[in-house]
């Protein structure tokens, strides 16, 4: 692809103009991510005490797997959703369905707090949370594909890897801001409080999070990109359309779809989210000990991911990527059969869950720019946001039922992790006979 020379005459401080207008834009972007977080986590703790609040109580069991269901609907429209905002964000621009999609997720976030329960009004209840499930996950297809896009045409293009990689941070703050609240409502709250209104409080509070969200993206221009294809009539028509007609646009989907997107998916699953899992209900480890250990994990990969989005700048998108998928393959048995035999020694433990965070850093690092650099200016709103959401619904949302339903049958834990590895593996053959570098691409094109 071709490199836009011009970029690359200097390298901008952290204080001029450009860093100063960057840093707008990077915070408008990231806020909707780390929204998205934020409300991922705060509805999948809260399951167990939805299945109460939302449905009927002669039948534990069945509630809390329709707590699930409702859940796991929200992941299944995010494609939709993708689709949808998708073909806006290509027709209409970046900005104008940015701040749509942060809007709509902001106020169904909010309006969950403000239900009333099914002992209230009965299944009219449970029907409005099922609504709000599904237009939340509608706008979360549409954000996420939009914060990639959005950021990464507003990157400086020598530094573009550094600079759009705190997006990939959204994910660990607004699980540890999730967790951090519920467990402080939960110390400071009696279980009688919490389970009548305690729980509403963190919904109530995205009230904040989306007016200062709202007023950020409300401050901002549109994409020079999309600026540039206005101006020159070349935006197109039917952009949904036009990425499945077009062969290397379908192709680099399907590259996104079964190699980026989801090893990234798998390894963020298998470092932040099974880890503790895993520990607490195999290892039989202390669980506040626990608590901790994920954390310092979890705070590593903040600067690790910064510094493999900088050597992606340096020497290159796929081999920064291809390196986190085969670190992932080859170390996930390998860390969680070590995190069963040493137990008994926590900084062990702890250096074992860096290797899973590393990997997933290599491979997250670089992926917000490099999956903007894959496809043309035209159709990159919905080229980049259909496959990364199918791949969140289709292989991350089902990681967790699958390893745990492997893992039943054979009696293994460890044998059930044989499934995101061999999927971690077809990614890792994909990226190797199909990925190209992309460092350097013109995003006006």
């Amino acid at each position: 692809m071709p490199t836009n020379s011009s970029s690359r005459s200097s390298t901008p401080s952290f204080f001029d103009a450009e860093s100063v207008a960057y840093r707008k834009v990077a915070l408008a972007a990231c806020f909707g991510t780390f929204i998205e977080w934020y409300d991922f986590l705060t509805f999948a703790t809260l399951a167990v005490h939805f299945a109460v609040l939302f449905f009927p109580t002669d039948d534990p069991v069945a509630g809390l797997l329709y707590s699930l269901a409702t859940f796991g609907l929200g992941l299944v429209v995010r494609p939709l959703g993708a689709a949808l905002f998708g073909s806006f964000g290509d027709r209409y621009g970046r900005r104008k369905v940015f701040i749509a999609t942060i809007g709509i997720m902001g106020l169904a976030t909010f309006a969950v707090g403000l239900l009333p329960t099914h002992a209230q009004w009965g299944w009219a209840a449970t029907g409005m949370l099922l609504a709000l499930r599904l237009i939340q996950g509608l706008a979360m297809g549409g954000e996420i594909g939009g914060a990639n896009v959005y950021l990464a045409e507003h990157a400086p293009v020598e530094r573009r890897g550094a600079m759009t990689s705190v997006l990939q941070w959204m994910g660990g703050l607004g699980i540890l801001a999730s967790t951090l609240q519920l467990v402080l409502l939960q110390t400071w709250l009696s279980e009688a409080d919490f389970k009548s209104w305690g729980w509403r409080i963190p919904f109530l509070l995205s009230a904040l999070l989306l007016l200062a969200s709202v007023k950020a993206r409300l401050a901002l221009q549109e994409s020079p990109v999309f600026e540039q294809l206005s101006q020159q009539h070349h935006t197109s028509s039917t952009p949904l359309r036009d990425c499945l007609t077009d062969r290397q646009t379908r192709a680099r989907m399907a590259l996104l779809f079964f190699c980026i997107s989801a090893g990234g998916g798998l390894l963020f699953f298998c470092s932040q989210v099974y880890a503790p899992v895993f520990l607490k209900t195999v290892v039989k480890m202390n669980p506040v000990l626990v608590g901790w250990l994920t954390l310092a994990a979890t705070l590593c990969l903040f600067p690790l991911t910064y510094a493999c989005g900088a050597l992606s700048d340096r020497i290159g998108r796929r081999p920064v990527v291809l390196a986190g998928l085969l670190l992932g393959t080859l170390s996930i048995l390998p860390v969680y059969a070590g995190l069963q035999q040493f137990s008994h020694e926590p900084w062990l433990i702890f250096l074992l869950l860096l290797i899973p965070v590393l990997a997933v850093a290599l491979v997250t690092g670089p992926q917000t720019a490099l999956l903007s650099e894959l496809f043309t200016a035209r159709t990159r709103y919905t080229a980049v946001g259909l496959p990364h959401n199918l791949a969140a619904g289709w292989i991350g949302g089902l990681s967790p039922y699958m390893v745990t339903l492997v893992a039943e049958k054979s009696g293994s834990a460890l044998v059930g992790l044989c499934y995101p590895a061999a999927l971690l593996l077809v990614a890792l053959v994909t990226g190797y006979f199909s990925l190209p570098e992309t460092r350097g691409a013109d995003l006006h094109i």
